[in-house]
C-alpha cells in the first residue's frame, strides 16, 4: 500500500495532512515554496504570469513547453491533475480545475471556465456546501481554440482541431474538427474531409 493510499484510508491522518498543506483551500506558504517546485512539471520556456496557483503536490501540475498562462487566471488542482501541453496559450482571467487535461497548441481566449469538479445537491437534508463533490475529467485535444466568455462542464472533451465559439455552455463531447455554439452549445459546422471544406451542420 503506497502513503497516499494509507493517507486515504486513515481519516484523522488524512484531515492532519489536509491541514499542514492547505489553508483556506490555498496551499500552504511552505508547499509553493519548498515543495510544489520540486514536484510539478514546467516545461522550457514557459510562463506563468500573474496567476492564482491554488496547486498542491497530491496532485499533477505540468505545463508543456512554450506554453503560457496569463495574468489574473486561476489554476486549481485540489481534485484533479491539470496537465497542458506545449505551445499552448490560456488567456487571460481564465479559471481551471482539475481534473483537466489540455493538448498542445491550444488557444484559450478570456474569461474561460473549466471545472471538472460539481458539487452534490440531491440530498435536501444536507446544506449543498456539505455534501460529496465529484469530479469528471475534461479533456481539451490538441489544435483547439476556446473562444471568450465559455464554459466547459465537467466529463466533457473537446475533440482535435475543434472551436468552441465566444460565449458557449459545452456540456456533451464535440467530435474533432468541429465547431460549436450556443448554450446548451451544438455543433454548427463540420469539416468534411470529400469536400475539404467546414460544412454547415
Amino acid at each position: 500500500m503506497s502513503l497516499k493510499d494509507k493517507i486515504k484510508g486513515n481519516p484523522g491522518l488524512k484531515k492532519f495532512v489536509h491541514w499542514t498543506l492547505v489553508s483556506d483551500a490555498r496551499p500552504r506558504l511552505w508547499v509553493k515554496l519548498f515543495i510544489n517546485p520540486f514536484v510539478h512539471k514546467r516545461g522550457s520556456g514557459s510562463t506563468i504570469r500573474r496567476v492564482r496557483l491554488d496547486v498542491l503536490p497530491f496532485n499533477k501540475f505540468d505545463i508543456g513547453r512554450k506554453t503560457t498562462i496569463e495574468d489574473f487566471s486561476v489554476v486549481n488542482n485540489g481534485v484533479g491533475d491539470v496537465l497542458i501541453g506545449d505551445n499552448t496559450l490560456i488567456g487571460m482571467s481564465n479559471v481551471i480545475i482539475g481534473p483537466v487535461t489540455i493538448g498542445s497548441n491550444v488557444i484559450f481566449a478570456q474569461h474561460i471556465v473549466l471545472s471538472g469538479l460539481n458539487h452534490e445537491y440531491r440530498d435536501i437534508n444536507v446544506p449543498i456546501v456539505n455534501q460529496k463533490v465529484t469530479v469528471a475529467p475534461i479533456v481539451v485535444e490538441d489544435d483547439c481554440w476556446i473562444a471568450a466568455n465559455s464554459v466547459i462542464t465537467s466529463g466533457v472533451t473537446i475533440g482535435k482541431h475543434s472551436v468552441v465559439a465566444g460565449g458557449s455552455v459545452v456540456t456533451k463531447n464535440v467530435p474533432p474538427y468541429s465547431v460549436v455554439a450556443g448554450n446548451p452549445a451544438k455543433i454548427i459546422r463540420q469539416y468534411d474531409a470529400k469536400t475539404g471544406n467546414w460544412e454547415r451542420i
